[in-house]
């Protein structure tokens, strides 16, 4: 007796994401159960390499991918322009002149316990739209051309920084990773050092993902000022072995750096441990962020207090932004 195949037609539905089938009633109950199987891991595979639109402009995809962003989105990061201070990496609004420093205010006035900071872009537009993706969609296949980005800002500390480092992700606190599945800083430092092993072979990077170690769990950085970002953070951070970091020099790395009261905490704990320096390579930059919470701090605010009408608009004056406040929606924590 010749068995035949049960005639059945799989249709995949944009809207619903299920698999439906026209199949005989008699081979039902198989059928139902091989779609049970497959259908949680099927639903995911097709979220994936069959995405309908772009996942940040919503223009259809022009080829089949594991990251569901068009090729021109990924043209449309914003890259650091104009002129930088030479240790935070925040922009420098201050005209060339006489008594122009290549240095901001607050670096003159407190310079950082890190020897230098360097992003690849700015945390605006795409960039943004990306990162929170990456994070908070899940849409970890990004990690890898967000990597590579990442690897064009170490780059940048070449012959500058030492030949030999540690490279340490700021760690997440445990309640936070199990809420996130993952810590996007460590997935982005795996596939940057990938790419820098190959493009700078004399470069001895090393990662070291569970050397530092978060205390306690902060909460959230956004709409603090620098000062708050400061003490929201202060002894938050340890090193889990001291003799790992001793004489060290160290790469601490993380997706976004917004006033740096992040980078100064982990610093001062690994210095304090006894790390020979530490420099900060970050994927972007909250460059308009930086710039009006510095400008906060000098409208002359005190602590705990809202700043009047006045004040605001100076801060933002002072620091070149309109009264737009779009951009400073979920500013991130480093």
């Amino acid at each position: 007796m010749q068995w035949s195949r049960p005639k059945a037609r799989c249709v995949f539905h944009r809207d619903s994401g299920l698999w439906t089938t026209d199949i005989p009633p008699s081979q039902t109950t198989r059928w139902r159960a091989v779609v049970r199987v497959l259908r949680s891991p099927i639903d995911s595979l097709s979220c994936a390499i069959l995405p309908a639109s772009c996942a940040l402009c919503g223009s259809p995809l022009p080829r089949l991918s594991f990251v569901p962003i068009c090729p021109v989105c990924w043209t449309e990061f914003p890259v650091q322009s104009g002129p930088v201070c030479a240790r935070c990496g925040g922009a420098l609004h201050v005209p060339a002149g006489p008594s122009y420093s290549p240095y901001c205010k607050e670096c003159r006035l407190e310079p950082p316990p890190f020897e230098k900071a360097v992003s690849y872009g700015l945390y605006q537009g795409r960039m943004r739209e990306a990162i929170h993706a990456f994070k908070y969609d899940r849409m970890h296949p990004a990690a890898r051309e967000l990597g590579r980005m990442l690897a064009r800002a170490i780059a940048q500390l070449a012959g500058e920084a030492p030949a030999q480092m540690l490279v340490i992700p700021v760690p997440l606190h445990r309640l936070k990773l199990a809420q996130r599945g993952f810590n996007q800083a460590r997935s982005l430092a795996v596939e940057a050092l990938r790419l820098l092993r190959k493009s700078h072979p004399q470069w001895r990077l090393t990662l070291a993902p569970s050397t530092l170690m978060r205390l306690r769990a902060t909460k959230s950085q956004a709409g603090l000022t620098s000062h708050r970002r400061r003490l929201n953070v202060r002894g938050a951070f340890s090193v889990s072995d001291a003799a790992q970091v001793k004489e060290r020099h160290v790469l601490l790395v993380d997706d976004i750096l917004t006033t740096g009261a992040t980078a100064r905490a982990a610093s001062q704990a690994l210095l304090r441990a006894g790390a020979a320096s530490v420099w900060v390579a970050t994927l972007a930059r909250a460059q308009s962020a930086v710039g009006l919470w510095r400008s906060f701090d000098d409208a002359g605010a005190e602590e705990g207090e809202p700043l009047t009408g006045t004040q605001l608009g100076t801060a933002m004056h002072d620091a070149g932004f309109s009264l737009d406040t779009s951009s400073l929606r979920g500013q991130p924590s480093f």
